[in-house]
């Protein structure tokens, strides 16, 4: 049934940050630009953690530049998605779950709270994960150990977020330079065709057709386009000092598009990177059963003859390991607040979410070592792409009512298409849950 809010006025999103970073006003529209550019960079931090490392070398190396256009598709549908997240959250005043909790019932809304936390907690450990890898490729930093440091990241988010948002964005931004320029320079290195990427981008039904190739997509489309960062999007927008009128929402929406779709293309280049350059190091080379991080690292200094290819991608990696924790465990405290409305003090919010993952991951560390690590990464893309529907259905319910959104609402061929990537997006996934069920049957 379609209503308006329940509730005129809202608690505010982060009110530690809400309005915080100013607009100047009667500017030149790049300097305008750039006052709302940072949002969209944590947004792209999402879809270039360490699990889709994990998705995208098993794609690049098993079927070459094949997933390519799966990469590419999820990157459009992140693009739309991201940009009804941030115009709930500038015309609503409200993120996400904010919005949940005044539309639905209270035990739908703690159903659609409990999903959310088990999409937070897989990213997480994706995260803590690829940090932990990252030091021990690099400092040789046992995994166990690495796991435990991850923790501290926490107080490194409350020290950046105490000295003002934009620090914090700055931050990211520095983090995504390092992985942006260590993938060009993999490229450079690896040397890949130019004609099979360009084929790799036209869709195939092949990656439909089979199985293997259809568990690994789906996996890219559960670590490009993640449940949180809609969450996360809808409140950070809104950090910005715009006027709340309607010609300023207006303003807002459209530098926000710009900021959005300017760090997911940026995002796109970055996982488009890891697929080929696996592609190109290992399956050109017969080495098509490369699809742990460790066994990539370990190739990559032999095959190119450097082994400074090693060290670039390793320093990679933990920039994407920290850069996905900043954000996060943020998406963590903006769900727990906004479905329960409960106000926890950030420092024992962020350590719950983390330590969440990194229970589960020591006990995988310690009982399964490098082998379960890498299979609980791959895994934990799965669980992701599985909670996507429980995010993507609101927010679509949400922007195509025009009681909640007035002139706002998503115009007609915005709502189809929505409507159209919520479909594929809940097929893919029926299909999934009954692959998986049907696996364990024959196990």
């Amino acid at each position: 049934m379609k209503r308006a809010w329940r509730r005129e006025k809202n608690e505010h999103s982060l009110p530690e940050v809400h309005a915080s970073v100013r607009i100047p006003k009667n500017t030149k529209t790049w300097r305008k630009f750039l006052a709302y550019a940072g949002p969209g960079l944590m947004i792209a931090v999402g879809y270039m953690d360490p699990g889709n490392w994990a998705t995208d070398i098993a794609a690049g190396s098993q079927f070459g530049y094949t997933l390519l256009s799966v990469v590419l598709i999820s990157n459009l549908f992140a693009m739309l998605l991201q940009h009804l997240s941030l115009k709930l959250g500038i015309v609503a005043e409200r993120d996400l779950a904010q919005a949940c909790r005044d539309h639905y019932s209270p035990s739908v809304n703690f159903f659609l709270w409990v999903l959310c936390e088990i999409a937070i907690a897989a990213c997480d450990l994706a995260e803590v994960l690829g940090s932990a890898i990252a030091l021990n490729l690099l400092f040789g930093i046992p995994l166990s150990w690495g796991i435990v440091i991850t923790v501290a990241d926490v107080l490194l988010i409350l020290l950046l977020q105490a000295r003002g948002f934009r620090l914090l964005e700055s931050v990211v931004g520095a983090l995504m330079l390092i992985i942006l320029s260590c993938f060009v320079y993999e490229i450079i290195i690896s040397k890949p065709d130019v004609f099979p990427i360009l084929s790799g981008l036209l869709p195939r039904a092949e990656v439909v057709t089979n199985p293997s190739m259809l568990y690994i997509a789906i996996g890219i489309l559960g670590a490009t386009v993640m449940p949180h960062n809609l969450y996360l999007h809808s409140s950070i927008v809104q950090t910005r000092d715009y006027e709340r009128t309607e010609e300023g929402k207006r303003e807002a929406i459209k530098f926000a598009t710009w900021d959005s779709s300017l760090s997911l293309f940026i995002a796109f280049f970055i996982n488009a990177a890891i697929l080929i350059v696996s592609a190109a190091i290992f399956h050109t080379s017969g080495h098509r059963e490369v699809a742990e991080i460790y066994d990539a690292h370990e190739l990559m200094a032999p095959i190119l003859g450097t082994s400074l290819a090693s060290v670039v991608f390793a320093v990679a990696l933990l920039a994407s390991g920290q850069n996905s924790t900043l954000t996060g465990t943020l998406a963590g405290q903006i769900v727990m607040e906004g479905f329960l409305n409960i106000r926890l003090k950030p420092w024992l919010r962020r350590l719950i979410t983390r330590l969440i993952a990194v229970i589960p991951a020591l006990i995988i560390t310690i009982a399964y070592g490098e082998k379960g690590t890498a299979d609980l990464l791959v895994f934990s893309q799965v669980i992701l792409s599985m909670q996507l529907s429980f995010a993507v259905v609101p927010l679509v319910l949400f922007t195509n009512d025009k009681l909640k959104m007035g002139v706002f609402v998503n115009k007609i061929p915005i709502k189809i298409l929505a409507w159209v990537i919520s479909i594929i997006i809940i097929l893919l996934n029926l299909y999934l849950l009954y692959e998986t069920i049907a696996e364990w049957g024959r196990g």
